[in-house]
Formats: C-alpha cells, structure tokens, sequence
C-alpha cells in the first residue's frame, strides 16, 4: 500500500529508461508523495483523479505519464493539457520540454494574451502535445486549427480553479470533442462537488489518489485573516505591511486589472512594489 510519509526513487515507479535519464538530467532525486502515488497508475491508461495542494509536484505527475504513453514518432495531437491559465500554461509546456529533452518533443502552448498566429504555426509543426487555456483551445477548434480526433489523454490540472473561473461550459464542449476512448487525468488541490460532478460525468471509474490529508500539509507556516469591511481592505494592508515590516511578500488579486490597481495605489506609500 502506498504511504505517503516513505521517500520514493523514481526508478521504483514503472518508469522506462529514456524516462529516468531524463529525470537525472533535470536533477529530480526522488518523487514527491503525489507522483509516488499518481505516476504508477497513469502510467497504465486507466483514469485517475489526483488530489493535493499548490507546490507538491503536481505538473511532473501527469506530464511524466504523459511522456511514457505517446507515441513520439506520431505527427498526431495525442496529449491536450487544459489549465485555468496563461502563466500555467507556461509552466506545463516548461516542464513538457524539460522532461522531452531525449524526445525531442516540443509542446504547442495555445493561451490567451500571445498571437495567434505564432500558435498556428506551432500547430502546423505537428506537436504531439497540446497544452492552453480552454477560451484559445476552443478558438482554435473553431478555426479548425488543431484535430483532437487521435487523442490519448486529456489532462485537466488545477480542475477546481477552472471551474471557479467560469470555464466549465469551455472544458465540457473540448472533452465532447475528443475520442471517447481516452485517457482522462484530474487534478485539483480541492475536491468540491462541482469537480466531482465533472469526475463522474466524463471520467470511467477513475482511480483516486487523495493526498490532502493533515499529514502532507506543511506546519512551517502560520495562518491568521482579518475581517473588513471591502472600502477598508487597502489601509488595513498597508497597516499590516507597515507593520510587519516582511523581507518579502505577496498580494494575491484575483484579476490582472486587480494587481495592476492595487499596484498603483501601494506603490505611492511603499517602497520595491513590483505587480506579476
């Protein structure tokens, strides 16, 4: 039985060894607790949803699979990666190229905010891996930019923030696109019922790796809010930043035009301000 607490080499996962020289080249020791249990049962093509917070290596756990189960000699779409954003997006297709380096494969990034142009012509390169934001990716099947009819596997990774951002009209009109006989892989740092929903209605009896459990939490940091009211919540920041005095912090907004006011507006009281 898998424990999460047992360090695991990734050469004890099932992995080819084109795969595990590719992991020594990026320097990846051993496998973190949601690869350990991921990775073993994407490997054999079966659906699975996998569950654990931000920073636990989930990216690595579905794009490692990935790489094991396309064909790399294939001119085909047969991987699509759908996240709730461009800088995800970013840094799925990173990690893709990464872990392809002795494949050679070079993913197509199909996001919001780039030309679209430059996305066609990645298409036309014929990659074998697709990964975007659905708002592009259904532009482009409009546009009849990219076939998704020799598919293999359909990644939906950070499936409760998509939702949350609305695309789940988006998600559902890709997946009735693709190839029932697929492979579809979950993954979601929270389980809410909307996720469960879309689990039971476009997955076949997926498997479930649930690693949110208080044991994988870290203690290392210490949590506390405030409330107030919403034409208070900006001098109250700025008290709490006054007052901590952090040697680094940072404000999540929930929109880019957000960061960009609560920028212009901190950047007139407080020193090395920066919006990303």
């Amino acid at each position: 039985m898998f424990n999460p607490e047992t360090p695991v080499r990734f050469a004890d996962l099932g992995l080819s060894p084109r795969m595990l020289k590719a992991l020594v080249d990026v320097r990846y020791e051993s496998a973190t607790p949601i690869q350990a249990g991921f990775i073993p049962i994407a490997i054999t093509g079966v659906d699975c949803t996998g569950q654990a917070r931000t920073g636990t290596g989930k990216t690595a756990a579905f794009v490692i699979p990935i790489l094991e189960r396309i064909d790399h000699d294939c001119p085909d779409v047969q991987a699509l990666v759908l996240s709730p954003t461009r800088e995800l997006s970013e840094q799925v297709a990173a990690e893709c190229a990464r872990l392809a380096a002795q494949h050679n494969c070079q993913p197509a990034l199909l996001v919001g905010g780039k030309s679209i142009g430059g996305q066609l012509e990645q298409l036309r390169r014929k990659p074998s891996i697709v990964v975007g934001t659905p708002g592009r990716v259904i532009d482009l099947m409009h546009r009849k930019a990219v076939d998704f009819s020799r598919l293999k596997i359909v990644v939906l990774d950070e499936a409760d923030r998509m939702l949350d951002i609305g695309f789940r009209p988006d998600i559902e009109r890709i997946l009735r696109r693709c190839p029932t006989e697929r492979q579809t892989l979950l993954l979601s740092a929270t389980m809410p019922p909307p996720v469960e929903r879309l689990a039971k209605r476009y997955m076949r009896d997926p498997q479930r790796v649930d690693l949110s459990q208080d044991q994988v939490v870290t203690d290392m940091v210490k949590q506390f809010y405030c409330t107030v009211d919403h034409k208070r919540k900006f001098g109250l920041l700025v008290k709490l930043l006054l007052a901590e005095r952090p040697q680094q912090a940072i404000v999540f907004c929930r929109t880019k035009r957000g960061a960009d006011k609560l920028y212009q507006k901190l950047a007139t009281r407080l020193h090395h301000i920066a919006a990303m």
